[in-house]
């Protein structure tokens, strides 16, 4: 049960936010009508206006918490309108925050698709009824996501679109891609480019190596992702207009991003978790619970992905979070859906990274909330007279995924049973806490 609080203290939580000055310190964060009023040193050194006698309504004890920026995924797919017995804006938006997500980027492959501003506004309306995680819909490319004429882009924009993409189909014309990203720019709206050359892909349903040869089933090549991402990195140089490259998961993608940026063009790039979790091998263990797209590649690409991550080739780590029912997992692996959730897992993951020193807890920040929101044109950061939206996290709290407790309302998760540490303990969106973890 979320609780409105008309004011609130956070006291001794440890601020991991590297666009604060209060990053690393110990500090008392006192909230108010939604915002951040005051942030001063645990120890009673004001930073900033402080207000005499103010007395906060609640007070949450939070030393040996570490505080961040509200987390921000930018790569989900709720479902609704359409599919939703997968999964609904509420029970997407109550899995977000259960992670520790103050908001979350919907992809707008429902039915119907999202391409239109009703559409756009209905999304934002259940969101709002919703009452949870913040909400910001990406509309679609094309009109259906067809991939032949162009959305308006500026009535997307109007509606309360962050970012256009045809995510769960790759824009085969590379003439509309360039007008894509021209007419973006022109508006301020993000183009998120999922890269799959579909002729290569054929009959494809796993990576292409030698555990599919072992299965017997048909391998997708690496190349379907990295063709796509270099002709989209070259439009992106042609057109002279900014391109975010969705779930990158192969040592070739990691490489040519990294090329472009060292030569100045303007490229941002996610992953998701199971990328640098996981191999191909979890197939044989996980069967379609581990078939997504792009899917699990080789132990060479998933540490060329970390290494991507702690060189900043890689900005963002998005869940890339795809519901499905047991009816479309529990069939025949070369028929089953594609995707796996990773709203409630997302986080602890991610700590490991740190714990391996691939990152250090700031960068973790940085891919999972600063970068994210810069990509997308939002706000986010911990400082006097933002927006409250925080995530406080227990990075030493352990449990084990056990799917039945997740909020989501689908259960197609490779790591159940995985003994996992790390997660939200509190996730405040405007001043509203939204989530507490028991």
């Amino acid at each position: 049960m979320s609780v409105l609080l008309e004011d609130m203290l956070i006291k001794g939580a440890k601020i991991v936010d590297p666009s604060s000055p209060f990053n690393g310190r110990k500090v008392d964060v006192f909230v108010r009508n939604g915002k951040i009023e005051k942030i001063e040193d645990h120890e009673g050194k004001a930073a900033g206006k402080k207000e005499e006698g103010a007395v906060a309504r609640r007070v949450v004890e939070a030393s040996g918490l570490l505080l961040f920026p509200g987390l921000v995924d930018m790569h989900v797919h709720l479902r609704e309108p359409g599919h939703e017995y997968k999964e609904t804006i509420e029970s997407g938006c109550r899995a977000a925050v259960s992670g520790g997500f103050t908001a979350v980027c919907a992809m707008p492959n429902t039915n119907p698709i999202n391409d239109n501003a009703n559409i756009t506004g209905f999304i934002l309306s259940r969101a709002a009824e919703a009452s949870c995680a913040r909400v910001w819909p990406a509309g679609a490319i094309s009109v259906g996501s067809k991939g032949e004429a162009l959305c308006d882009y500026r009535d997307l924009k109007n509606a309360g679109a962050v970012a256009v993409t045809d995510d769960g189909f790759p824009v085969k014309s590379s003439l509309l891609m360039r007008s894509a990203l021209e007419c973006a720019k022109k508006v301020g709206l993000a183009v998120i480019s999922h890269c799959e050359d579909l002729d290569l892909v054929g009959r494809g349903v796993m990576n292409e190596g030698p555990v599919a040869a072992k299965m017997g089933l048909a391998g997708i090549p690496n190349a379907c992702e990295s063709i796509m991402v270099m002709r989209d990195i070259a439009l992106a140089e042609l057109a002279d207009a900014p391109v975010h490259i969705a779930h990158v998961s192969t040592e070739q993608s990691v490489h040519a991003i990294r090329d472009a940026k060292a030569r100045g063009i303007k490229v941002t790039a996610e992953t998701a978790p199971h990328y640098f979790a996981l191999t191909e091998r979890a197939v044989e263990k996980c069967g379609t619970h581990a078939k997504m797209n792009p899917p699990l590649r080789s132990e060479k690409d998933r540490q060329a992905v970390r290494i991507g991550l702690a060189d900043g080739t890689i900005d963002a780590i998005a869940t890339d979070h795809a519901p499905h029912a047991v009816k479309e997992k529990d069939v025949a692996f070369d028929r089953a859906a594609n995707g796996v959730i990773g709203l409630e897992t997302s986080l602890p993951l991610s700590l490991g990274l740190v714990r391996s020193n691939i990152l250090s807890m700031e960068q973790l920040v940085e891919k999972m909330a600063l970068n994210p929101s810069r990509i997308l044109g939002l706000d986010c950061g911990l400082a006097e007279g933002k927006t409250a939206d925080m995530t406080l996290v227990d990075p030493e709290l352990e449990f084990v995924v056990v799917a039945e407790n997740f909020h989501s309302k689908s259960r197609n998760t490779p790591f159940e049973g995985w003994n996992m540490k790390g997660r939200a303990k509190m996730t405040i969106v405007g001043g509203k806490t939204v989530y507490e973890y028991a």
